[in-house]
């Protein structure tokens, strides 16, 4: 049934994009950061499969590339044409999947696709080393997202072409964790800086146990260790981390603590990231109990929320209209980060930015 505000929605069309509204952040990162599209070399024909596989100059010249992208309604050149990306996502996904496959056509590739497990020959009890080996023949890159920890890692065994790992179980998320540093970044370039100190209080509200994006992107804070005072975990769950996690990540640099009280912790963060799915075994479950963010939370004025979304109860839509918001600018840049990304795999980057082309042979 129509309603009243139904019509008053209908009435009026629909108000559409430039391709170049709210590029000044990304403007700010690339005045801030010096083009060197050296350290992208070694991602080339490369697999993605962890955050580990980043060093600090790679997520910086990513992030920057992307910032590039975004300042540009369109590219000059699609240097993808011809190209197909598979993308597999054997588990539910709408940002990922979606910012994926809008990546490769903004690059000008083709896009094959798996959104339903029961009609593949996995669900008849394949392999995902067979699976692999078709994969081979069929596309130029393969974009996986499975609940098992293991898939993409099997797959691997058996692939000519490059994997990303869109998620897999409780274990990472490396391409989200690029896109939330890609937010930091643009929110205070900066952090770019490696002698920058900023005394930054980032607040984790989740599990890093089981928690993939938050596992991802605690790797990839540890590249930017020297600017936070302290990352606070806010979790009344009594395992945390798994196993070396906590120790792993203290021993990069990043000064970690563990909290139950979000209300004592959130006036002093600068950073709040709440994400409210863990894992367990094959399915998940959703953080409960007072671990909720709305506009009445005392935030700090300045402060800047993020969520890898989709949300539940734990973020309410109040906040959506106001400053504190940067979940959805995460949500956008994902696409841009992807796209540098897929453009570095596939040896492109010199296509679609105005960077010097480096000398393979001079690069060790």
């Amino acid at each position: 049934m129509v309603t009243s505000d139904h019509q008053q929605l209908l009435e009026h069309p629909v108000t559409t994009g430039d391709g170049v509204a709210g590029v000044e952040r990304p403007r700010s990162l690339l005045e801030a950061v010096e083009a060197d599209p050296t350290p992208l070399l070694d991602l080339a024909y490369r697999h993605v499969v962890s955050a580990r596989l980043f060093d600090r100059p790679q997520v910086v010249q990513l992030c920057r590339l992307a910032a590039d992208i975004e300042t540009k309604p369109a590219l000059l050149h699609l240097p993808l044409s011809g190209k197909i990306m598979i993308s597999a996502f054997y588990e539910p996904s709408t940002r990922t999947r979606l910012s994926f496959e809008s990546a490769w056509h903004r690059l000008g590739g083709d896009v094959i696709s798996i959104t339903d497990r029961s009609t593949t020959g996995i669900a008849k009890g394949e392999s995902f080393s067979d699976v692999a080996e078709m994969f081979s023949n069929y596309g130029d890159v393969v974009v996986l997202r499975e609940s098992s920890e293991s898939a993409v890692y099997e797959m691997m065994r058996g692939l000519r072409i490059p994997i990303i790992n869109a998620g897999n179980g409780v274990d990472e998320h490396p391409t989200q964790a690029l896109s939330d540093i890609y937010a930091l970044l643009k929110w205070n370039p900066s952090l770019a800086d490696p002698t920058y100190r900023g005394g930054l209080r980032l607040g984790v509200i989740g599990l890093p146990a089981r928690m993939r994006t938050v596992r991802s992107l605690l790797l990839l804070l540890a590249h930017f260790a020297h600017a936070f005072e302290e990352v606070v975990v806010v979790s009344p769950d009594n395992s945390v981390f798994s196993d070396g996690q906590r120790e792993e990540l203290q021993a990069s640099g990043l000064r970690l603590s563990v909290t139950e009280s979000l209300a004592a912790t959130l006036p002093s963060l600068d950073i709040v990231y709440i994400n409210s799915i863990a894992w367990v075994g094959e399915s998940y479950e959703r953080l409960t109990g007072d671990l909720k963010l709305s506009a009445a939370s005392p935030l700090k004025p300045d402060a800047i929320v993020m969520h890898p979304l989709a949300r539940g109860e734990e973020l309410d839509t109040d906040l959506d209209d106001t400053p504190h918001n940067w979940y959805f600018a995460q949500a956008r840049g994902a696409v841009f980060l992807r796209m540098a990304l897929l453009a570095s795999m596939t040896q492109r980057v010199s296509d679609i930015a105005d960077l010097p082309r480096p000398d393979p042979a001079t690069h060790s």
